[in-house]
């Protein structure tokens, strides 16, 4: 059985279809189970997994190095709390000197873009992210 061009361009475009369309579903399968929560808790969680299964530990060990993590986010915590006031004299000023440098218009817009990373850094604060420990 002999086939037209036609015929044969159509099966050509019939299997290019469904290769796209197999591509599409595929990548979308793809990035729906590679979507991941990064909350510190998370992260932690990750973190304590692999190492129970990479380095077989003991559930004792476990809840020791859990009892050693909170330690040392709560130690991070008021080292961080105990440096803030200088942390954000240093903000201020450095603040202070890049409105001495701008134009009317630039300031404005300045102050719109310090607005939105405060409002950004306050939602990361609610959603539980935050600068912590690792490992």
């Amino acid at each position: 059985m002999k086939l037209s061009r036609l015929t044969i361009a159509l099966y050509v475009g019939l299997i290019f279809s469904c290769g796209v369309v197999l591509g599409v579903f595929g990548h979308s399968l793809y990035a729906v189970t590679t979507v991941r929560s990064n909350t510190p808790e998370d992260v932690r969680k990750k973190n304590i997994a692999e190492m129970q299964s990479r380095m077989k530990l003991s559930a004792d060990q476990v809840s020791k190095i859990n009892s050693i993590m909170d330690e040392t986010r709560a130690r991070f915590h008021e080292v961080r709390e105990r440096y803030r006031p200088d942390l954000d004299a240093l903000q201020k000023d450095q603040r202070a000197k890049i409105r001495s440098l701008l134009a009317p218009a630039q300031l404005v817009e300045y102050e719109k873009l310090l607005k939105e990373h405060e409002e950004r850094e306050r939602e990361q604060k609610q959603a539980g992210h935050g600068p912590g420990p690792g490992i």
